[in-house]
């Protein structure tokens, strides 16, 4: 395909399942119809892959082997070769979609390069030592080995990041993780979020909710304590995965909270319309949820990190016009009873109209508009540094 000219190749670290990410990869495509995709991994259905309208989509040889799909994680210390494998040499921009090793491919002096982050590997950087505790490889051979591993990773993964003609980060939270990972500046341009679906209600009733893929860092079982404590308050939780037995221990003998398990996307919908607050504990990198939930007119109660620091506009004392929910400092069921408590008391000045103003700012429509501003202005730059150097 030619944009401005040119070809394009989009590079996308794995194609496991339709998450955020290819959600962002499904913009990217709608800009740039018809360029090619790169991916490590690709187990989508036909039905998957037509969100990304007929581009044509390449695997890497590691995809060929036997039952991949059961255990591609662990083949990490193969994704950086895998990578640098595909031969990008037709293509005159490159576009990476990374979170792992997106970023890593080769690239030639005169191709420009414009990396999507939505994060420096976490497991390899700052949360190496808690990934490596959680897996048990923090002792023994198989912790050398894992921490030679991922020290080699590092290298790699830094000396990588000179082939990237611009770095965009989807928050400000993970720009300043870019700048202190690899030492580059990244400009921040926030995920599309489907607003259009996610419809506007006015009308709340009597209950909070929670819903998100049951794992660890969610913390969805810190919030069912918090409303266990709180008997007058009701609480709904959406969802499943294998945290779901710590959840229902956390609600155990508290009949004001409900478990639905997993819903459908349009039963998801109907409880955000309906909810009088989405509560929501994760620190995330963005975190897409608490956007739909304002979206449809719902104030959220969030941890205040990441990226709900930057998509929630906290009430607070008289600068609180604007407001869309409330934020707490801490991950524990004290913080959250105390966040609750404060919203009801002010839950009437918070307006569902300024939660809508506030999620309409991460459109799809302005995503596209502010991605493709940003490929043009780096395909400019690179340019017209190319004519100096040839000057």
């Amino acid at each position: 395909m030619n944009f401005i000219g040119k070809k394009v190749a989009i590079v996308h670290d794995w194609l496991p399942l339709i998450g955020g990410a290819e959600r962002v990869l499904e913009q990217i495509v709608q800009i740039f119809p018809g360029a090619d995709i790169f991916t490590l991994f690709d187990f989508l259905d036909e039905k998957q892959k037509g969100l990304f309208r007929g581009s044509k989509i390449t695997a890497s040889y590691l995809n060929r082997l036997p039952y991949v799909e059961k255990y591609y994680r662990k083949l990490l210390p193969f994704c950086p070769q895998a990578i640098e494998d595909f031969d990008l040499s037709e293509y005159d921009l490159i576009i990476s979609s990374s979170y792992a090793v997106a970023k890593g491919v080769i690239t030639r002096s005169h191709q420009t390069h414009v990396s999507y982050i939505h994060s420096p590997a976490r497991y390899a950087w700052d949360l190496t030592h808690q990934y490596l505790k959680e897996s048990n490889l923090n002792r023994g051979l198989k912790g050398y080995l894992a921490k030679n591993l991922l020290s080699k990773f590092r290298v790699w993964d830094y000396r990588t990041a000179n082939g990237v003609d611009r770095f965009i980060a989807n928050s400000n939270y993970i720009a300043k993780r870019v700048y202190k990972t690899y030492r580059r500046q990244a400009d921040v341009i926030y995920p599309p979020v489907d607003i259009d679906h996610f419809e506007y209600c006015d009308r709340k009733e009597d209950f909070y909710l929670t819903a998100s893929r049951m794992v660890p860092y969610k913390r969805i079982d810190v919030i069912a304590k918090a409303f266990a404590q709180t008997p007058d308050k009701k609480l709904k939780i959406i969802g499943d995965g294998p945290e779901m037995a710590k959840v229902r221990a956390a609600a155990a003998n508290a009949p004001n909270i409900e478990i639905l398990g997993y819903q459908s996307g349009e039963k998801l919908r109907e409880n955000m319309q309906k909810a009088r607050a989405f509560v929501f504990a994760a620190e995330e990198d963005f975190g897409i949820v608490p956007v739909e939930a304002q979206a449809c007119g719902t104030p959220v109660i969030a941890f205040g990190a990441g990226g709900a620091f930057e998509t929630v506009i906290d009430y607070y004392g008289d600068n609180s016009a604007n407001a869309t929910g409330v934020l707490f400092d801490e991950q524990t069921p004290e913080a959250i009873k105390e966040a609750v408590g404060k919203f009801e008391n002010v839950r009437s000045l918070i307006s569902t109209t300024n939660c809508r103003a506030n999620a309409e700012k991460f459109s799809q429509e302005n995503f596209k508009t502010q991605f493709k501003n940003a490929v043009e202005k780096t395909l400019s730059e690179c340019e017209n540094r190319d004519i100096r150097a040839y000057a």
